[in-house]
């Protein structure tokens, strides 16, 4: 049987935002939104947090710990070395990444890679153009990643998906069955600006300690279309910044 996992992955470097994965918001750290929204996973058997060997990463993997998830350490730079090793660590074949920046990462979308997977193993990388930013990111085949780190020539890894999906030589698909409502343009929901803060502070204090879903967070912003506009603003820099980042280099 496959092994699936969702690798958080975070490290406390951070030029626009410091220690933003360290924020906090109803007094808990904005790492942990994410992690409770991967444990809400029904298909994934491990959730494993990725950061770095550096010494100011120590306390992310004390987060981990006491969250009851596991956590890895490896290159600071390579992300794909770091996931590669992980996977290697704790025998995974599939993954999907949740970024620490992504605090409303959805479990249902999760699953759905997961499901998706399952069906089709041949599948080495599943992306998704369509949904919200910051609500799904990609789901790898730990054989591909494998092959990846075999054919880049960089440790440059941050802006990795161009591997897989520019190189001709991977099964990529498109993340299926996804709900409509969650195929928008106009919503920004990832960390990387003080105006992203605010927006999820906005969200997060209203619904309180109650739980919530994705569903729920979107129709609270479309019956208060203010909050949607306190980051969006931020989505065309942010966007123009991952493309100048994005490289492909080869071997």
């Amino acid at each position: 049987m496959n092994k699936k996992a969702i690798f958080i992955t975070v490290r406390k470097g951070s030029t626009r935002l410091p220690n933003k994965s360290l924020l906090k918001i109803n007094n808990r750290y904005t790492i942990e939104y994410v992690i409770e929204n991967a444990k809400k996973s029904q298909l994934a058997k491990d959730i494993i947090l990725c950061t770095t060997t550096r010494k100011e990463d120590d306390v992310l993997c004390d987060i981990a710990e006491r969250n009851n998830i596991k956590y890895f350490r490896g290159s600071v730079e390579d992300k794909l070395d770091r996931w590669n090793s992980a996977c290697k660590k704790f025998s995974i074949d599939f993954f999907v990444t949740a970024d620490g920046d992504d605090l409303f990462c959805d479990p249902n979308l999760i699953d759905l890679a997961f499901s998706q997977y399952s069906n089709n193993d041949e599948i080495d990388f599943i992306k998704s153009d369509d949904v919200i930013c910051g609500t799904f990111t990609y789901g790898i085949k730990a054989k591909a990643l494998e092959k990846v780190c075999k054919i880049k020539k960089t440790n440059d890894t941050e802006m990795m998906w161009v591997y897989f999906t520019d190189t001709g030589l991977f099964n990529v698909s498109s993340l299926e069955n996804v709900d409509p409502m969650f195929c928008r343009n106009d919503i920004r929901m990832t960390l990387d600006y003080n105006d992203d803060f605010k927006f999820f502070k906005n969200i997060i204090e209203y619904f309180g300690n109650k739980s919530y879903t994705l569903k729920e967070i979107i129709e609270y912003i479309d019956k208060n279309p203010y909050v949607k506009n306190i980051n969006f603003h931020r989505h065309e820099e942010w966007a123009k910044n991952q493309k100048n980042k994005t490289k492909l280099v080869l071997k």
